[in-house]
This record gives C-alpha cells, structure tokens and sequence, in this order.
C-alpha cells in the first residue's frame, strides 16, 4: 500500500507496476518449476534477454523523468549508463584471473594482446565488489553533478542543453573506443566468467541476476 502512494490517482502507473511486479515473480518460477517440454516453461535464454529489456527500461525512465516531469531533454543519459556498465565491466574482468586466454593473473587479455605491461591506475580496486559497486554510483554521479553545475550554472536550457548533451555522449564513446584509453576499444569487454564466486553462464546464476 504504501508503494503504491506516490501513485495515487495514476492508474496507468499503478497498472504499469503491477505487470512489472507480476513479471518479476512468475519469470523464476515458470523458469525454475516448469518442466522444459511445458507450454508455460520460460527459458533462461528469455530470462536474460527480459532482464535485458528491464535494464534499459530502467534508462528510459530515468529519460522520462528528466523530460516529462521537468521538460529537460537530455540526450545523454546513455553516457552515466554506460559508465556504470563500465564499472560492473571492470571488476568481472578482474575476475577472470588466469583464466584467460592468455592467463595473465592480473592484465586482461586485451591489455595483453595489446601489449601493455601494468594495469592502468584507474583499473586499481575493481578486483573488489564493494569498490566496484561504489564506483557504479559515484562515477556517473559525479560527473552528472560537474556537467550539470556548469550547464545549470550558465543557464545553458533547451535545444542547447539537448545538444551538448548528446555531444558529452559521443566524446565518452570515442574515448572509450580508442584502444590506448584501456576499457578494451571498440570490442568492449568481454568473456565474462563469474560474478561473487558464481559462475555467470549457470542458468541459477542468471535467474538470481534476473
């Protein structure tokens, strides 16, 4: 009931999180006790992709608060997404270990193939998950307050906040995109094995995820 307060008198936004908590319930279940031949069986490969869907929902609210409740259109609320992604990148990477294709304990393999002798400074501390976890919140949190300290403090408003904000997201993508900056170039980071100890491609591990 009292979730349901700030949406008092908004039907739709009542309905809307009802599906969603109903989503969120039955998806495990159907996945986890439902025999695999059952008509009603949701696979893990649907889990994920859903749970995909529900991340970048995520995005789009955060766009529709912005804009629809305070008619500020930002273009560039890909950039914090993708810098808290970044940050979760960064410690499973470190997870990986040896385990790589070139297994080296502590570069990853593209710093390897790349032929880079120490981990870069800004990569220190993401073998842990409580400094990830920090750096997933402070990291776009910080650069959102600078951004809009200066944009908000020189009254930048409209089309031309629009603007620069869609050009702060396409300097952070060519930035992270060159290979020498070390978050893996335009190929990402990638080969992912586990997360806390457990192992990323079990399907138990991607329904607690989900």
């Amino acid at each position: 009931m009292g979730l349901m307060q700030p949406l008092k008198g908004d039907t739709g936004g009542q309905i809307m999180l009802a599906v969603l908590a109903l989503i969120a319930i039955l998806v495990p279940i159907l996945n986890l006790l439902v025999p695999e031949g059952n008509p009603l069986h949701v696979s893990t490969f649907t889990v994920t992709l859903l749970g995909k869907y529900l991340t970048y929902a995520l995005l789009a609210v955060a766009v529709d608060l912005v804009w629809g409740y305070l008619g500020i259109l930002s273009l560039g609320h890909g950039a914090f997404f993708a810098l808290g992604g970044y940050a979760m990148g960064m410690y499973l990477m470190r997870q990986i270990g040896d385990r790589g294709v070139y297994g080296d304990p502590l570069l990853p393999d593209f710093m390897v193939f790349l032929d880079w002798q120490q981990l870069p400074w800004f990569w220190l501390g993401f073998d842990q998950f409580w400094y990830a976890a920090l750096m997933i919140l402070l990291v776009p949190g910080l650069l959102a307050f600078v951004f809009g300290w200066l944009a908000f403090r020189s009254r930048v408003t409209g089309v031309y906040l629009s603007i620069i904000t869609q050009a702060l997201t396409y300097a952070l993508m060519l930035a992270f995109f060159r290979n020498e900056m070390g978050f893996g170039g335009n190929n990402g980071l990638t080969d992912f094995k586990d997360l806390l100890g457990f192992d990323l491609q079990a399907d138990g591990t991607r329904i607690w995820i989900f």
